[in-house]
């Protein structure tokens, strides 16, 4: 076989697992021998609409099983699989259309009208639609079913691109990272070596696979094991608790928020999640009072660090080191490496403080149509410029400070509004905080915080003041403080900073009075 990429994964598994669920969605189940069925015969067809190794297929939808389907046909003929985000405006959606160069986009048929407005004057030559008829669309059941199954062997190297994934673009245009065979490959390898992924596992993806944290660390190593997913293609504290007790799930993926209106529900305490062994965790620290909520029900977080660029894992704290390590972002995966950079250029003593790096096959080799981004981005050899700020312990676990572009410098100090953010999080009244930058005549910025309040909960600047006050320096306390009904997130569940600080100009929030001297 000379395809080495991600596409025979399903091919392989249609003998090792036969009639197992690969794939549940909307109450139907796809067994993995009826779904490498399907993944040929859409390689054939779009081999027949004249897709070849090298071309790019945008998909924009929820989580379906004709993401994946997608995914495993576009690599078993040498495409290049592009995800597009469902949040994004047509013309958003538009640049990246154009800048992939995608010739097809399949979308969900509830879509279609955003998809036919953000095709136009792109490359884009077909659309097919999945579920409904659309006007201007091709059926993609039909597509499958009136074609002959992929008779070709495409020549596939670990290194060829799999996945154009754009990320966010909290600055400029967003780049398209250019993830390998290679690095979704090797990345499975560690998620299934760090967190033991059996081949029993049944894991609910509840974040949209657009994200490269919900495909890498979830979907992908469970059908390499030949696990089971169970899709939800949005997410309802209520309904997943529901699938949860249902399906029997083993392992459940997501961000704080998520846990915590889990936690939250009425059902909570009544659904019987004792199927479950594993839960993780990215973003940010769970709150204390959200993890002892699982911790009372014989439940325990793992988390980790990484990013689209690490497709995306780079450490991970396992459940055994979440209190020993409390705060840390764990060891670097197994076939992963990390480094502490100093400003200067040398290597950061444990302890120091300096620039997160990382090297492994799972870390991209450049960006897409950039070459000027990927040389700043990837250094000496294969070292990933994070622009995330931290360090490592005796030990070698990692602990993150911040982002570099979100540190806040008040008269010469710098502020990681991570820190300020986790003393907030204390306060029972509060949901979710970001801490910002502001100018400020004196000292050239000074921290604010937006914090959006559990339902029927008051808390004003001044009680938010006090409590920090003693436990952090006085500089780092937020000048001012705004109370939000809701915080603008990403699919993922990620609060946008840049969001908010485009409304930085808006009136000053109540005042509390403290100063942000260095005393």
């Amino acid at each position: 076989m000379r395809n080495a990429g991600l596409g025979p994964w399903i091919r392989k598994r249609r003998v090792k697992s036969g009639n197992k669920p690969a794939v549940i969605h909307a109450g139907r189940e796809l067994g993995y021998a009826d779904m490498a069925d399907r993944v040929d015969r859409l390689a054939g067809a779009l081999q027949a609409r004249g897709i070849a190794s090298g071309d790019r297929i945008a998909y924009l939808g929820n989580n379906h099983p004709a993401y994946l389907e997608t995914l495993f046909a576009a690599g078993l003929i040498g495409a290049v699989f592009v995800p597009l985000n469902t949040r994004l405006a047509a013309g958003e959606l538009a640049y990246q259309l154009t800048d992939s160069g995608s010739r097809l986009l399949i979308h969900a048929s509830e879509l279609a009208e955003l998809a036919q407005r953000a095709v136009e004057g792109t490359a884009v030559q077909d659309r097919w639609s999945v579920g409904a008829t659309a006007a201007g669309a091709a059926s993609y059941e039909e597509a499958i079913s009136g074609a002959e199954p992929t008779a070709t062997d495409v020549p596939v190297s670990l290194d060829d691109p799999a996945i154009i994934l754009y990320t966010s673009g909290t600055t400029g245009r967003p780049k398209g990272a250019v993830l390998s065979h290679g690095n979704m490959t090797w990345n499975s390898f560690n998620v299934i070596v760090d967190y033991d992924v059996p081949a029993s596992e049944v894991a609910l993806m509840i974040a949209p696979m657009f994200h490269v944290a919900s495909l890498g660390m979830g979907a992908l190593p469970t059908l390499l094991k030949g696990g089971t997913l169970v899709l939800q293609d949005r997410f309802d504290p209520g309904e997943v608790l529901a699938a949860i007790e249902r399906h029997r799930i083993t392992s459940l993926s997501g961000v704080p928020t998520t846990y915590q209106l889990l936690a939250e529900h009425p059902t909570f305490a009544t659904t019987d999640i004792s199927s479950l062994v594993k839960l993780t965790c990215g973003g940010s620290a769970v709150p204390a009072r959200v993890s002892e909520a699982y911790e009372a029900r014989g439940l325990s977080f793992s988390n980790g660090y990484g990013m689209t660029e690490t497709a995306p894992g780079a450490t991970a704290l396992l459940a055994e080191h979440s209190h020993e390590k409390a705060g840390s972002s764990g060891l670097p995966h197994f076939f992963t490496d990390i480094r502490i950079v100093e400003p200067g250029g040398g290597i950061a003593p444990p302890g120091g403080d300096g620039e997160i790096q990382i090297s492994g096959p799972n870390v991209i080799s450049r960006y897409w149509q950039l070459p000027q981004a990927s040389e700043q981005a990837i250094v000496d050899g294969g070292w990933l410029r994070s622009g995330d700020i931290g360090h490592v312990d005796e030990d070698g676990f990692l602990y993150v400070s911040d982002r570099l572009k979100d540190m806040i410098i008040s008269g010469g100090e710098n502020i990681y509004p991570a820190e300020v953010e986790t003393v907030i999080m204390e306060l029972p009244q509060v949901a979710s905080v970001a801490v910002i930058g502001v100018p400020d005549e004196k000292w050239g910025e000074v921290p604010r915080a937006v914090v959006e309040l559990f339902d029927h909960a008051e808390l004003d600047a001044a009680g938010l003041q006090a409590h920090l006050d003693g436990r952090l320096a006085r500089y780092k306390i937020p000048r001012t403080v705004e109370i939000v009904g809701e915080l603008p997130r990403t699919a993922s569940g990620k609060i946008r900073k840049a969001a908010l600080r485009t409304r930085i100009t808006a009136p000053a929030a109540p005042e509390g009075g403290q100063d942000p001297s260095r005393t």
